[in-house]
């Protein structure tokens, strides 16, 4: 079978999985080949030999299986980066690219801030912002390992050198140190929510959090505060129907100038909010 008709077969197939079926089985197809997408096109009718032919089914049942792409490439793109992905990191998602927004702007382009990520998993937050910001020092947190020493092969593969990634339960590693801006995407699925079922492949620490999804932000409400400047901000990724919520949780914890972002749906998906300064505290 020519390469034209493999591309035609692979699509109907991942019809099924796929938002995007063409293109996974052109990345599919090339990656089986070890060729460009480029070459696909140009030599339609060239025809894989049958160890390719092998190597591109096994990846296509994969795909059929519910994995991501991302974990099948072994790569995906976040804020134009190239970065690694495993089954122990979550895939990095466009939405996500709000909550690096947000907190950009909370940080400044002149001054050495200090920047926490909890929950870093492949670094993709925390990598974005120590390269829109090269004077600040951006700390990355997570509790799995596996996932830390991606984040630290991401930051390589990036000439990333002011990220430090650490183990660790949220701001346990950090609890002597004092942030001017903390950022989470934190685990918000309710337990049951169906939406788990199409991410199964995706480690589920880092998806679920209690029984209504708010556990881990209730959580960071609370803990950021020991570890966040005064006049210091911290910025959460949620779900579109959590902002409320969320909201509620940081006001009731004494965090203040609660402000809500939308993501390119128009959701409600990013709420940061700040730490009083020294002088509006009182006793």
């Amino acid at each position: 079978m020519h390469i034209e008709a493999l591309i035609r077969d692979v699509t109907a197939r991942l019809e099924s999985v796929s938002d995007s079926p063409r293109l996974d089985a052109e990345i599919l197809l090339g990656r089986a080949i070890d060729m460009p997408r480029s070459y696909l096109f140009a030599h339609p009718e060239d025809q894989p030999d049958p160890a390719a032919v092998e190597r591109l089914e096994q990846t296509v049942l994969r795909r059929l299986a519910g994995e991501p792409m991302a974990y099948i490439t072994g790569v995906k793109e976040f804020w134009s980066m190239e970065l690694a992905v495993t089954p122990a990191t979550l895939v990095p998602r466009p939405e996500t690219e709000i909550l690096v927004e947000r907190a950009l702007e909370a940080i400044s382009r002149k001054a050495e801030f200090d920047v926490l990520d909890l929950g870093t998993g492949s670094g993709a937050v925390a990598l974005a912002i120590a390269k829109e910001r090269r004077l600040s020092r951006v700390t990355a947190v997570d509790l799995c390992p596996h996932a830390v020493r991606v984040a630290e092969h991401n930051a390589r593969a990036n000439d990333l050198d002011n990220v430090t990634c650490l183990v660790g339960a949220w701001t346990a590693p950090v609890s002597d140190r004092a942030f001017d801006v903390v950022v989470s995407n934190p685990p918000y699925v309710a337990e049951g929510d169906p939406a788990l079922d199409a991410l199964a492949a995706e480690p589920r620490s880092a998806l679920v959090a209690g029984a209504d999804g708010l556990d881990a932000i209730r959580r960071l409400a609370e803990v950021c505060l020991g570890v966040t400047r005064p006049g210091g901000w911290i910025v959460l990724e949620h779900g579109a129907d959590q902002a409320d919520a969320v909201a509620r949780e940081l006001s009731t914890r004494g965090w203040t100038s609660i402000d809500l972002r939308r993501d390119y749906a128009g959701l409600p998906r990013v709420t940061a909010a700040q730490k009083p300064a020294l002088d509006a505290e009182v006793c």
